[in-house]
Order: C-alpha cells, then sequence, then structure tokens
C-alpha cells in the first residue's frame, strides 16, 4: 500500500511539474516578445517585472519538484537536502508575492499619476527593485538556518517547510515574518489593483466619442492581468499563510493527537495549493493578453446582437399581428 501511494504521489508530482515547465516556457515566449516589441517605457517596465516573475517561478517549480521528487524516491532525506528544499520554498513562494505587489505599485502610478510615472519609473530602476525584492525574499529563506532545524521535514515525509508547531520564540518569529510578508504584499496589491482599475473605469466613462483610447486599451490589458496575478496568488497562497499564523498565534496547549493531525493535513493541502501558484500564474499571461480579450469581447457582442435581433424580429412580427386583430374587433 505504502509503495503504490508512493507511486502515484510521485506520478502527480512528475505531471505538474511538466505542466508547470510547458506553461512558463509559452508564459516567457510571450512576454520576452512582448518586450522586445515595446517601445513605450511604462509597458516595457511592466514587461519587464512579468518576465522576471515569470523566470523565477520557472527556476522555482523546477528546484522545488526535483527536491521533492528526491523525496519521493529516497524516503530518508539528510537535514541538507531538507534545509534546501525549506529555504527554497520560503525564497520561491515569497518573491512571486513581492513582485505582484510591485507590479500593481508601478501600474497604480502609471494610471494615477502618469507624468510622476515617467519620470520616476525607469528601466535601471526597475532592475534595482527586482534585485532588493530577491535580496529581501533571499534574507527571510535563510533566517532558519541560524536556528538548528527550523526547517523540517513534514508529514507524510515528502516535503520540508519551517516548524509551525514549534513554540520556540525564534521559529515563531520566524513564521510571523513570512506570513506576516506574504499577507501584506497580498493586500497592498489588493489596493493598488482597486485603484488602478477604479481609475480606468472613470476615464472610460468620461471618454468623448472617437477620442483615442490606444494606451488606456494597454493600460486595461496590463491591470486585467495583474488583478489575474493577484488572485491566484490569494486563492493558492492565502490558506498556507493564514494556517501558519493560525497555528503560532493562537494557543495550541493541550492539543490532541487528532488535532495535530488535521493541522498536518490542512498545512499539506495548504503547500499543494501553493504549490499551484508557480502552474496557474503563466497561463495569466496566456489567456489575458489583448488580443485574446479582444476576441472574448467580440464573441460577447456577437452573442449580445444576435439576441438583440431576435427580441426585435420577435417584437416587429407580434406587434402586425396584434394591429390585425384591432382592425378585425373594430
Amino acid at each position: 500500500m505504502g509503495n503504490s501511494t508512493t507511486a502515484s504521489g510521485l506520478i502527480v508530482v512528475i505531471m505538474s511539474m511538466t505542466l508547470g515547465i510547458i506553461s512558463n516556457i509559452m508564459a516567457l515566449f510571450i512576454l520576452v516578445n512582448a518586450y522586445c516589441l515595446q517601445q513605450r517605457r511604462s509597458r516595457a517596465t511592466f514587461h519587464l517585472f512579468a518576465t522576471s516573475l515569470v523566470i523565477t517561478d520557472f527556476i522555482g517549480h523546477v528546484i522545488i519538484g526535483a527536491l521533492v521528487i528526491q523525496l519521493y524516491l529516497f524516503e530518508a532525506t539528510s537535514d541538507n537536502i531538507c534545509w534546501l528544499l525549506g529555504g527554497s520554498m520560503v525564497f520561491f513562494g515569497l518573491c512571486p508575492l513581492f513582485m505582484g505587489c510591485a507590479m500593481a505599485a508601478e501600474r497604480c502610478l502609471g494610471v494615477t499619476k502618469p507624468l510622476l510615472h515617467s519620470s520616476l519609473v525607469t528601466k535601471r530602476r526597475a532592475k534595482v527593485c527586482l534585485v532588493v525584492i530577491w535580496l529581501g525574499a533571499l534574507s527571510v529563506a535563510l533566517l532558519p538556518y541560524s536556528q538548528p532545524g527550523s526547517y523540517t521535514l513534514q508529514k507524510p515525509g515528502t516535503w520540508c517547510f519551517i516548524d509551525v508547531f514549534s513554540t520556540a520564540k525564534a521559529e515563531v518569529a520566524i513564521v510571523l515574518l513570512f506570513s506576516g510578508l506574504g499577507l501584506i504584499s497580498l493586500a497592498l496589491a489588493m489596493v493598488f489593483n482597486t485603484i488602478s482599475g477604479l481609475t480606468l473605469v472613470l476615464a472610460r466613462l468620461r471618454r468623448q466619442p472617437g477620442s483615442h483610447h490606444s494606451t488606456r486599451s494597454h493600460d486595461i490589458e496590463m491591470v486585467v492581468q495583474l488583478v489575474g496575478i493577484m488572485v491566484t496568488s490569494c486563492i493558492c497562497w492565502s490558506p498556507l499563510l493564514i494556517l501558519s499564523l493560525r497555528f503560532v498565534i493562537l494557543p495550541r496547549t493541550g492539543s490532541s493527537g487528532e488535532d495535530m493531525s488535521n493541522y498536518e493535513s490542512l498545512m499539506k493541502l495548504g503547500v499543494r495549493l501553493a504549490a499551484w501558484n508557480q502552474i496557474l500564474d503563466p497561463w495569466v499571461y496566456i489567456l489575458l493578453r489583448r488580443t485574446v480579450l479582444r476576441k472574448i469581447s467580440l464573441i460577447v457582442k456577437c452573442q449580445a446582437g444576435r439576441q438583440s435581433s431576435m427580441i426585435s424580429r420577435w417584437e416587429q412580427s407580434s406587434i402586425p399581428s396584434l394591429d390585425t386583430n384591432a382592425v378585425n374587433q373594430d
């Protein structure tokens, strides 16, 4: 039974890893092509962030997947492998959240204050921001290395993470830092994207008929993609971040073995959801492009036109019959 369970789990990991690699390569091709073709600086900056996010997701997906496969194949593992897997999960987990927040802030400034954005945001500063994000996530991932045993093997022995069940103050602080930074990034991204979306909606309502709106259409495309990234990150990462906070904040004294088993099962589910973030992120750029959105809009308009045409035909066919009946009655 154990061997069959391990084999099925290994097959799932390999299939999800393959899907993630293909998805990230497709998105990377689209983004690199768009980045090379962009002449407007604001769009080039956005695509630089987006390309960096996909590359980070791709590298993280390959590294974490390879380490998890090793755990499945060699059930016992050394502390070095466990610490490497735990550190990779923290680093490649925080990077997309930080980047999503930075991208949302950049677009919010570009939509609400375009002149200030053009003077402040440059490719060089965007690259510096990316380096700061990577270094910040790396610093958090390296913190448990100062506390031996902070990255521990989690049940059922197929992944390693921060020991959220520990009562040691140092490990509790690390969990609070990891979960707090992740949730703050999601909250800020939500605020920035809401402001950008409302600004674009108001601008569209105020737009005069026949006015040029090419720039706004690009802004709408980027904001729609950011909202897609935010929704994906919230769905995939919120359970794990909230569960980690719940375990370190709420008292756990006197917890029964059954309760601990339930907590471990929830953490395992949270990690599985978080792993899907690196698979779903690329599809935001694949599906929510302007060409795809335009085709969807045309399909919707075509369907709406057909329905209105059918209603008008029904009205035209029914009104004369009513008039005829009225004449006959007279």
